[in-house]
């Protein structure tokens, strides 16, 4: 009898620990499948394709997708949306330059080629062009120039720089940081007006300065920005639904033309400076002037090059084509001079260098070594005879031949760009060649008449609220003590 006891407490102890061992693993089961599944990880296979993505200056992410073309949910690696530190550095670096152009560059250049009583004026006018132009850039400018609005101009969802991180990439380039984006575009922002100085200087009062490029800021180059650079824009090429496909690597139309047309428009509502054409009004130093071009050459490379957003073969033909062409056109302009005028001025081989840059800006990307040879002669030639023989012509007063140079260099070098591509340099363009000369054309008379008609509007807006001119005594007696109370020298 004890045994049979013994026996049935011993099989009631086992189903027991049986039944809570079948529901231990019930719950165990129940709870695993309750639960999510795990963050996917990538292969080592996929992380090495991101790094060769790196190098390559091309889609980290491609080397997530599946069969579908897909990215699975949760799956990421560190390489997709954050900047890539070589890529990153040019790009600051070719902001700095970019800047460099304005300060000093440009207003060092501009400076020598004014009388001396007008020195400071321009300086004054380019560092004011430069503050007043960053707080709109930061506060709507950027927005309307690179958020997603539509296809003329963007919206105000990045006013503010709202949403732009330091962390994050893609604003403009898959390895570049969102707020390197920023700034690089803003020293374009910066640099543009600024070229429209040159065909006023001397003769337009500082307060009138400010307003009209403040509103010409709104009417013409965001508008002009976004269209040619946005992935949204009407005359982007990359852009598959863009009204006109043309290509514009670094600013011909939006930087040079723009500022160019703009800047003869506003000479001719100003009037000629008092005195032209029966006193002297040579530049008061030249050597200022050569100081000026040497900088502007140093900082196109981060214009040009930088425009590759990458440090890649792209960004190294354009450093290549950038100064052939420069120097070309500096050689050529130079020697056209001597042979039609008998001598060889610093003042031509200065002038050929900016002309060189400012025709090769839209191609330095898309053409080749011999095409930026060819460009440099065609820049040696053409403004220089815009500037030495069209101006008396047309009788305008273009004070420091930003039209000559910009205006229709700009424009003949946007017109080239469409002739002399070459999809073995550049990829990216072998399904835009076909017809780019026309694309190109139509691309030159779009910014042609906004920049005419938005400059004709604000001019006369401009001059029926406060005025264009000073009075006739401050102009002669020079714009540097009468508008800034200062000397640029003192004897």
């Amino acid at each position: 009898m004890y045994k049979l006891k013994h026996l049935l407490s011993r099989l009631v102890c086992l189903g027991a620990i049986a039944a809570l061992t079948a529901g231990a693993s019930i719950t165990a089961f129940a709870e695993e499948s309750a639960a999510p599944a795990a963050t996917p990880v990538p292969t080592l296979e996929q992380r090495v394709a991101g790094l060769e993505a790196y190098i390559n200056n091309t889609d980290p992410s491609a080397a997530l997708k599946n069969d579908k073309g897909e990215i699975p949910e949760g799956l990421t690696m560190p390489t997709v949306g954050v900047p890539g530190p070589g890529h990153n550095a040019w790009l600051m670096t070719s902001s700095a330059l970019v800047l460099f152009m304005t300060l000093p560059g440009l207003a060092l250049f501009y400076g020598g080629l004014v009388r001396r009583k007008n020195i400071l004026s321009v300086l004054a006018q380019h560092l004011g062009i430069a503050g007043m132009v960053t707080i709109l850039w930061w506060a709507v400018g950027y927005s309307l120039a690179f958020g997603p609005g539509n296809a003329f101009i963007g919206d105000l969802s990045n006013a503010l720089l709202h949403g732009i991180d330091p962390a994050k990439s893609g604003a403009g380039s898959k390895w570049i940081s969102d707020s390197t984006w920023v700034i690089f575009q803003l020293t374009f922002a910066i640099i543009t007006p600024a070229l429209i100085l040159g065909a006023i200087a001397e003769r337009m009062k500082f307060s009138a300065v400010l307003l009209f490029i403040g509103i010409w800021m709104f009417v013409v180059y965001f508008p002009l920005a976004h269209m040619v650079w946005s992935g949204t824009g009407f005359l982007n090429g990359f852009n598959p639904a863009a009204g006109i496909k043309a290509i514009d690597f670094a600013g011909g139309t939006v930087v040079h033309m723009s500022s160019g047309w703009s800047a003869l428009v506003l000479c001719i509502i100003l009037g000629k400076r008092i005195g032209f054409g029966k006193e002297n009004m040579a530049p008061h130093s030249m050597v200022l002037c050569m100081v000026g071009t040497g900088i502007l050459w140093v900082g196109w490379y981060g214009f040009n090059a930088g425009s590759a957003l990458a440090a890649d073969s792209v960004a190294s033909n354009a450093f290549l084509t950038t100064t052939l062409a420069a120097g070309t056109a500096s050689f050529v302009w130079a020697m056209a001079e001597w042979a039609l005028r008998g001598k060889p001025s610093v003042l031509g081989f200065c002038s050929g260098v900016v002309a060189g840059l400012v025709v090769i800006t839209p191609a330095a990307g898309f053409v080749n070594s011999t095409g930026a040879v060819i460009i440099g002669v065609a820049a040696g030639i053409v403004p220089f005879l815009a500037v030495s023989y069209l101006k008396k012509i047309l009788g305008y007063d273009d004070a420091l031949d930003t039209f000559g140079v910009h205006g229709v260099g700009g424009t003949m070098g946007a017109i080239l760009t469409g002739v002399l591509a070459d999809p073995s340099v550049n990829s990216g363009i072998k399904d835009l060649t076909t017809g780019l000369v026309f694309e190109q054309l139509k691309s030159v008379g779009f910014t042609l008449v906004l920049s005419v008609v938005g400059t004709t509007i604000i001019a006369l807006v401009v001059k029926a609220v406060i005025g264009l001119r000073p009075s006739p005594e401050v102009e002669t007696a020079g714009l540097d003590v009468s508008e800034h109370g200062e000397e640029g020298y003192i004897l």
